[in-house]
Protein backbone atom coordinates (compact mmCIF):
# COMPACT_ATOMS: atom_id res chain seq x y z
CA UNK A 1 0.00 0.00 0.00
CA UNK A 2 1.25 3.21 -0.95
CA UNK A 3 1.56 6.25 1.70
CA UNK A 4 2.03 9.86 1.27
CA UNK A 5 2.46 12.43 4.16
CA UNK A 6 2.85 16.54 3.23
CA UNK A 7 1.42 19.57 4.70
CA UNK A 8 0.96 22.21 3.52
CA UNK A 9 0.07 25.94 5.44
CA UNK A 10 -0.30 29.11 5.63
CA UNK A 11 -0.75 31.76 8.80
CA UNK A 12 0.36 33.69 11.32
CA UNK A 13 2.87 32.74 13.90
CA UNK A 14 1.47 32.89 17.93
CA UNK A 15 4.53 32.69 19.06
CA UNK A 16 8.46 33.49 18.67
CA UNK A 17 10.38 30.71 17.40
CA UNK A 18 12.70 28.58 20.01
CA UNK A 19 16.11 27.87 19.35
CA UNK A 20 17.59 24.69 20.89
CA UNK A 21 20.43 22.12 19.94
CA UNK A 22 20.54 18.90 20.19
CA UNK A 23 23.37 16.74 21.88
CA UNK A 24 25.01 16.44 18.15
CA UNK A 25 25.09 20.00 17.91
CA UNK A 26 22.02 20.18 15.29
CA UNK A 27 19.42 23.37 15.27
CA UNK A 28 15.65 22.40 16.10
CA UNK A 29 13.49 25.69 16.42
CA UNK A 30 9.51 25.04 17.29
CA UNK A 31 6.73 27.99 16.91
CA UNK A 32 2.78 27.52 16.96
CA UNK A 33 0.71 28.75 13.88
CA UNK A 34 -2.90 29.99 13.58
CA UNK A 35 -4.43 29.06 10.26
CA UNK A 36 -7.74 30.78 10.23
CA UNK A 37 -10.81 29.95 8.04
CA UNK A 38 -13.97 32.11 7.49
CA UNK A 39 -17.21 30.26 6.70
CA UNK A 40 -20.80 31.28 6.03
CA UNK A 41 -23.61 30.03 8.33
CA UNK A 42 -26.89 31.28 7.45
CA UNK A 43 -26.69 34.75 7.02
CA UNK A 44 -23.77 35.23 9.30
CA UNK A 45 -19.96 35.21 8.78
CA UNK A 46 -17.60 33.16 11.23
CA UNK A 47 -14.18 32.50 12.02
CA UNK A 48 -12.42 29.39 12.99
CA UNK A 49 -8.46 29.35 13.95
CA UNK A 50 -6.61 25.77 13.76
CA UNK A 51 -3.57 26.05 16.35
CA UNK A 52 -0.35 23.46 15.17
CA UNK A 53 2.46 23.00 16.53
CA UNK A 54 5.41 23.31 13.82
CA UNK A 55 9.04 22.12 13.59
CA UNK A 56 11.96 23.12 11.91
CA UNK A 57 15.64 21.40 11.63
CA UNK A 58 19.08 22.72 10.94
CA UNK A 59 20.04 25.81 8.95
CA UNK A 60 16.41 26.82 8.06
CA UNK A 61 15.18 26.76 12.09
CA UNK A 62 18.22 29.49 12.74
CA UNK A 63 16.62 31.47 9.79
CA UNK A 64 13.32 31.20 11.17
CA UNK A 65 14.51 32.04 14.87
CA UNK A 66 16.64 34.78 13.54
CA UNK A 67 14.05 36.59 10.95
CA UNK A 68 10.55 35.29 12.61
CA UNK A 69 8.00 36.52 15.33
CA UNK A 70 5.25 36.23 16.29
CA UNK A 71 2.59 37.76 13.92
CA UNK A 72 5.18 37.21 10.97
CA UNK A 73 3.33 35.29 7.93
CA UNK A 74 4.52 31.95 6.92
CA UNK A 75 4.24 29.45 4.31
CA UNK A 76 5.04 25.39 5.77
CA UNK A 77 5.81 22.82 3.48
CA UNK A 78 6.39 19.87 6.02
CA UNK A 79 5.26 16.15 6.87
CA UNK A 80 2.78 15.62 9.82
CA UNK A 81 4.52 13.74 12.77
CA UNK A 82 2.98 11.67 15.97
CA UNK A 83 4.70 11.74 19.31
CA UNK A 84 3.84 9.93 21.69
CA UNK A 85 5.37 9.69 25.37
CA UNK A 86 5.00 9.37 29.37
CA UNK A 87 4.92 12.59 31.68
CA UNK A 88 6.53 12.34 34.81
CA UNK A 89 3.70 12.14 36.35
CA UNK A 90 2.87 8.39 34.83
CA UNK A 91 0.42 9.91 32.26
CA UNK A 92 0.97 9.07 28.29
CA UNK A 93 1.08 11.85 26.12
CA UNK A 94 0.53 12.33 22.07
CA UNK A 95 1.10 15.28 20.13
CA UNK A 96 0.70 15.97 16.00
CA UNK A 97 2.79 17.82 14.96
CA UNK A 98 4.26 19.49 11.34
CA UNK A 99 8.30 18.87 10.68
CA UNK A 100 8.13 21.63 8.15
CA UNK A 101 11.63 20.96 5.37
CA UNK A 102 10.05 24.33 3.49
CA UNK A 103 8.82 27.91 5.40
CA UNK A 104 8.42 30.69 3.30
CA UNK A 105 8.22 33.90 4.43
CA UNK A 106 5.56 36.16 3.58
CA UNK A 107 5.41 39.67 3.47
CA UNK A 108 2.65 42.05 4.94
CA UNK A 109 -0.36 43.07 2.46
CA UNK A 110 -1.50 46.70 3.59
CA UNK A 111 -4.34 44.99 5.79
CA UNK A 112 -1.27 43.60 8.09
CA UNK A 113 -2.84 40.00 6.96
CA UNK A 114 -0.40 38.14 4.81
CA UNK A 115 0.12 38.14 0.91
CA UNK A 116 1.68 35.94 -1.79
CA UNK A 117 4.10 38.53 -2.24
CA UNK A 118 7.13 36.02 -1.92
CA UNK A 119 9.74 38.24 -2.64
CA UNK A 120 12.12 35.24 -4.23
CA UNK A 121 11.10 31.58 -3.91
CA UNK A 122 13.10 29.32 -1.49
CA UNK A 123 13.09 30.57 2.15
CA UNK A 124 11.51 34.54 1.70
CA UNK A 125 12.42 36.81 4.25
CA UNK A 126 9.93 38.84 6.28
CA UNK A 127 10.01 42.94 6.16
CA UNK A 128 12.67 44.60 7.28
CA UNK A 129 15.15 41.68 6.39
CA UNK A 130 18.31 42.27 4.36
CA UNK A 131 18.54 41.16 0.84
CA UNK A 132 18.18 36.98 0.28
CA UNK A 133 21.24 37.21 -1.55
CA UNK A 134 22.80 38.07 1.90
CA UNK A 135 22.16 35.49 3.63
CA UNK A 136 23.67 32.03 3.41
CA UNK A 137 21.20 29.27 2.70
Amino acid sequence: MASYNKVLLMGNLTRDPELRFTASGAAVASFGLAVNRKYKSGDEWKEDVCFVDITVWGRTAENCTEYLHKGSGVFIEGRLNFQSWEAQDGQKRNKLEVVANVVQFLGKSSAGKPSMDMGGGGEGMSEGAPPKDDIPF
